[in-house]
């Protein structure tokens, strides 16, 4: 048996993980905790961790990780800006990720949060709901005839390109890798980054967290955009300078934001703080916008998706444990 400790679980963690194909080749142990410096050594006996995105795999943390014997980290996710890749290298841990689980998940979520935002269903739903059945306050626009920027044409990119071109909308992507083919055949125009802000009604992100992408969204790049310009991030929280964004929410530069990720999400995140005071005074700040909607790293919550990140996460440990060099995820 291959004995995996997995961090930062919930239930649907233990429900997918443990009913995945090949599942029962592993002795899981479940730790609600997040793995880090002051966790790591409770993987102690295991072969393999398992770790998500707010869990903080630093060096000291991979050094307790190669001093106890544990050989790979698998990242039940797509993101792996969390994890010191050069560490892992020199203590000798593999590191394998899920890169693509369910596009669409995060793409309908994508739609989903604009759409909500857009047309106030969530206000509208309250006010329903206390027998207020007027509409001021709740004028939307049409998405048809609109220009979206999508920043990231990778599979989540695409995915959310083509619902978008379902509504009628004019679509400009900026990718450092365009794939001239596939734009021609979608009828959406590659452009530079700056085109895309200045040119957009809509943005939405899809690129991973690099160096080159931190706070992607500025004070700079806002400045170029049309004024009420709507703002949609589903990736990586820190693609966004959070206090760039507020003070275009306050200029009206901005007419709505939708998130599904935040800056200093981690801590925060996945946990409930309803009996006690949000610490996080620009998060606060968001949540106040009438014109801002968030949602807490939940679009890739479907059933297809987690069943995906389980299946290749399986797969992964797995083929790891058995000398596979045929990796079903990606080795980083």
């Amino acid at each position: 048996m291959i004995e995996v400790a997995v961090f930062d679980t919930k239930p649907y963690d233990r429900h997918y993980l443990s009913h995945a194909t090949s599942a029962d080749r592993i002795r899981w142990r479940f730790h609600e905790y997040r793995f880090g410096p002051e966790t790591a050594r409770t993987a102690q006996g295991a072969q393999a961790v398992c770790l998500f995105v707010n869990d903080f795999a630093d060096r000291k943390a991979l050094a307790i990780l190669a001093e106890i014997g544990v050989k790979l980290v698998a990242m039940r996710c797509a993101g792996f800006n969390n994890v010191d890749l050069d560490a892992a290298r020199e203590f000798g841990l593999k590191v394998v990720r899920v890169p693509a689980y369910s596009p669409h998940a995060v793409a309908e979520h994508t739609i989903g949060l604009l759409m909500t935002l857009n047309r106030k269903i969530h206000r509208a739903f309250n006010r329903v709901r206390e027998l207020n059945f007027s509409l001021g306050g709740l004028v939307g626009f049409d998405v048809h005839g609109k220009t979206v920027g999508i920043v990231g044409t990778g599979k989540i990119g695409r995915a959310t390109t083509e619902i978008f071109r379902g509504f009628g909308a004019a679509v400009l992507a900026s990718d450092v890798t365009p794939d001239h083919d596939w734009a021609v055949e979608k009828g959406v125009r590659y452009v530079e980054f700056e085109e895309l802000m200045a040119e957009s009604d809509i943005v939405s992100l899809h690129v991973p967290l690099l160096p080159a992408t931190h706070h992607l969204i500025n004070e700079r790049t806002l400045s170029l955009t049309k004024p009420g310009v709507y703002v949609l991030n589903t990736s990586r929280g820190k693609l966004i300078d959070t206090t760039a964004l507020i003070a275009g929410l306050r200029s009206g530069r901005i007419g709505g934001v939708g998130l599904d990720v935040y800056e200093e999400e981690e801590g925060v995140f996945f946990e409930d703080h309803s009996d006690h005071i949000l610490q996080d005074e620009e998060l606060t700040q968001l949540l106040m916008f009438p014109n801002v909607l968030i949602t807490a790293h939940q679009a890739f919550l479907t059933q297809e998706a987690l069943g995906e990140i389980a299946r290749c996460t399986v797969a992964n440990i797995v083929r790891s444990a058995d000398g596979d060099p045929h990796i079903e995820g990606t080795e980083l």
